[in-house]
């Protein structure tokens, strides 16, 4: 049984009061690993990075869709658009203005880390999709707080 104050509520007040929790969630998704000095996180190759950063913005997507609820392929045909590397390019292109010179040095050692592609793609769309990956994976390392900022300025389409 449902208490009272909850009867109350219309359900597009449950709905936005629960996309807020999501989106909060969101800001908080995990803490930073704190077990890399930086030293040792500027060893880490591009690519590596890249692979950390395509995980840590995929599972950002993920959990950007979860509210309001959807059918499993509805999830996933919608978080498809935006991993794919063009949405990918595109963010990462919407950020660039926002992005600080450490940070435009990722990105560029992640273009250049871009190699080998599919052939469907052009090679400067994939090495921008690579760059964002990568600078995702360095910021999830070095300082997450910066990176929920720039993933909170992605323009995500609901």
């Amino acid at each position: 049984m449902k208490p009272q104050e909850e009867d109350s509520q219309t359900e597009d007040e449950i709905a936005t009061e629960q996309s807020s929790q999501i989106l909060a969630l969101l800001a908080n998704i995990a803490q930073s690993p704190q077990f890399l000095c930086e030293a040792q996180v500027k060893k880490i190759s591009p690519a590596a990075l890249a692979y950390l950063g395509d995980a840590i913005y995929e599972l950002y997507v993920r959990m950007f869709y979860l509210w309001p609820q959807q059918r499993p392929e509805i999830y996933h045909s919608l978080v498809v658009a935006q991993v794919r590397a063009e949405k990918q390019a595109s963010h990462l292109r919407s950020l660039i203005p926002e992005l600080r010179n450490h940070e435009l040095e990722i990105v560029r050692r992640g273009r250049n880390a871009a190699t080998g592609r599919p052939k469907r793609l052009d090679p400067e769309i994939y090495q921008q999709a690579t760059s964002l990956e990568t600078l995702v994976g360095y910021l999830y390392l070095t300082d997450y707080p910066r990176l929920t900022e720039l993933l909170q300025k992605l323009p995500l389409e609901k």
